[in-house]
């Protein structure tokens, strides 16, 4: 074999495929259509955001790459959604579209065993077994053990405005063509989707006294858990927000039927949670106002992105939408919005490794599986390479559940209960969001990281040693208790609260509304010696105060974790095994889950069939708890 692993598309799903299949030792060749644009943000200039934040941390614990290269030059970070709990807070931060890719484009030609070509991939090598490699358009073949496409919203993409309609990829690039056609030969189940993104305008004829500030979070944020380097909250750009108004509405209704949502030439469905302005103003008649939020894309231009104001108008009337904002009465615009459509693969042709069920050897990650975002991307791209090396290695795959990270929840929502537009991640979705924390991604998943050889051995120590403080610390604080101490009954009265009333246990007090462990540990001695991080004392004073609603999340996902154990046997005949409805039947046989708990999650499976499944392999001897 030539390589090892290939990976197609240089993407955010294609990056960290790339690279943790490099990471873990094996010779791997990313192929783009432009090495200049790996790493692109055609789309919104930012990284995070709710539950996506979150999956960025999970990233960087696994030993991805994402979090480390969005922390190095960002323009502005900001903590979100702190006034809803711990359990949906994450970062998002706005980033540089001109450093970010160039900072990930360095770490692509730095990273060991990786090697890049540009060239356009217009079918798949293989027999009647499984897939050996690529055939570009130049006629080169190209062989490995394993290849992953992650070929992004670039396969027979055409970009649509009004009535324009031009064979194009993401930014005027060149779309991917050919490959689509062939994996349809090979039976493979293609469907039509569709994104969009917003007009950019030139910040300098913007008057942004019309909008109001929206500033980061001051303090030392950051997706990685190695960033030591910070940028001074003082030295961030600003957002704003503004929102539109009567004329806006008035423009978009009166030109509705020249939108190319509706005059036909948009077949696919787009993201039901990002929707373009004019979807909006459709699903929600009588909103009087939407918000939008101007944001910076680079120190280095004077673009602003118009988030919230995607659109497939034509130019003529984008201009007059645009102008019609406050602020923007005299805004040049800089670059035009315009819909996406591209091909994507049916989620019922691959499984929770991300392999493709029919063609043993090819995995698929991020938008090609159905879903919308940078970071879900990365996040299916990191499993990827991880599973085609564990694979190629004959060793078992890493499939994460549920109560591990929202990157499992993504996977097993798009497997088990498919969708039919770009799915996106939500808060909403995870049933365990009090486990699956912004704060302690690496509690949960350094292990693994570490286990499957992406997180480096100085690194694991570094973990262990803090969580260890982190345990060192919790014990205390359940052991010690506070009296009637002059500087503990200050501290507590400018809080509000009143005196101590005999001796309370420290952890009880920590529990307190505002109280704080930075605070609180100068009244503790025996605290002077457990050193922790910022993110250390973060995920402490979050395991303090949330304790009894985090031990009954725990409880939950052990109950359930016993059915995910249950692995079901690769041969069993579902479409013959009677006692279980015929639609169960069909959806088991065509998602061939690996386990009971993933069965009971089938879209169409009910608790009976779930109950009489476990009875029939049973009774056959074929189930194993594990």
């Amino acid at each position: 074999m030539d390589y090892s692993v290939i990976v197609v598309g240089g993407g955010h799903a294609g990056i960290e495929a790339a690279c943790a299949a490099a990471n873990m030792g094996e010779n791997t060749l990313l192929l783009s259509l432009n090495f200049k644009k790996i790493g692109n943000m055609p789309c919104n200039p930012a990284i995070g955001g709710s539950a996506k934040g979150i999956v960025v941390r999970e990233i960087d614990a696994l030993g991805g790459m994402m979090g480390k290269i969005a922390d190095i030059n960002y323009l502005q970070m900001k903590m979100i959604n702190t006034g809803k709990g711990a359990g949906v807070q994450c970062l998002r931060a706005q980033q540089d579209k001109i450093g970010y890719p160039e900072n990930m484009q360095k770490m692509i030609l730095s990273t060991p065993n990786l090697t890049f070509k540009e060239g356009m991939v217009t079918s798949i090598l293989h027999d009647d077994k499984k897939v050996f490699g690529v055939k570009l358009e130049s006629g080169e073949e190209i062989t490995a053990n394993a290849v992953i496409l992650a070929t992004g919203t670039y396969m027979e993409s055409r970009v649509i405005r009004g009535n324009e309609s031009l064979v194009e990829g993401p930014d005027g690039e060149k779309p991917s063509v050919g490959l689509s056609p062939y994996l349809k030969s090979m039976g493979i189940d293609i469907y039509r989707l569709k994104t969009g993104t917003p007009p950019r305008v030139r910040r300098d004829t913007i008057d942004f006294s019309k909008g109001t500030p929206q500033p980061g979070t001051p303090g030392n944020y950051a997706f990685s858990y190695e960033t030591k380097e910070f940028i001074p909250f003082d030295k961030q750009e600003l957002c704003y927000l503004i929102y539109t108004t009567p004329e806006t509405h008035q423009i978009i209704r009166g030109h509705l039927n020249e939108t190319a949502l509706f005059n036909g030439l948009i077949t696919g469905p787009g993201p039901r949670y990002c929707p373009s302005i004019e979807t909006k103003l459709i699903n929600f008649p009588d909103k009087e106002r939407h918000q939008l939020f101007l944001e910076p894309e680079s120190r280095d231009t004077d673009s602003i992105y118009l988030q919230g104001f995607s659109t497939s108008m034509s130019r003529e009337i984008q201009e007059d939408m645009v102008h019609s904002l406050p602020g923007f009465e005299h805004a040049k615009i800089i670059k035009y919005a315009y819909a996406i459509e591209y091909d994507a693969i049916k989620t019922e042709e691959y499984n929770v490794t991300l392999e493709l069920r029919k063609w043993p050897g090819l995995y698929i990650a991020g938008q090609i599986c159905g879903t919308s975002g940078y970071e879900e991307a990365a996040g299916l791209g990191l499993i990827a390479g991880i599973n085609a090396v564990r694979k190629i290695r004959e060793q078992e795959p890493l499939i994460l559940r549920r109560d591990q990270s929202y990157i499992g929840v993504m996977i097993d929502d798009l497997v088990n209960k498919g969708t039919n537009e770009p799915y996106r991640l939500l808060s909403s979705r995870a049933e365990f969001r009090l486990i699956l924390r912004h704060d302690n991604a690496d509690l949960r998943l350094t292990d693994i990281g570490h286990d499957i050889g992406l997180i480096k051995e100085e690194r694991y120590q570094s973990f262990l040693n803090k969580r260890n403080n982190i345990n060192k610390a919790y014990e205390i604080l359940n052991k010690v208790y506070l009296g009637k101490r002059s500087d503990v009954e200050e501290y507590l009265t400018s809080l509000g609260f009143n005196e101590l009333k005999g001796g309370v246990l420290a952890a009880e007090v920590l529990k307190r509304p505002n109280v704080r462990y930075a605070q609180l540990k100068k009244f503790i001695p025996e605290l002077d010696e457990v050193v922790l991080d910022e993110t250390g004392e973060e995920q402490l004073e979050i395991m303090v105060k949330y304790e009894g609603y985090i031990a009954k999340q725990i409880r939950e996902a052990k109950n359930m974790q016993h059915l995910e154990e249950m692995k079901i046997p690769e041969d069993i005949d579902y479409l013959n095994m009677d006692g279980i409805a015929l639609e169960a039947r069909s959806k088991l046989d065509k998602i061939r889950p690996f386990t009971i708990g993933q069965a009971s999650r089938v879209s169409g499976v009910n608790p009976a069939d779930i109950a009489m499944l476990i009875i029939k392999i049973k009774a056959k001897g074929k189930v194993k708890d594990e």
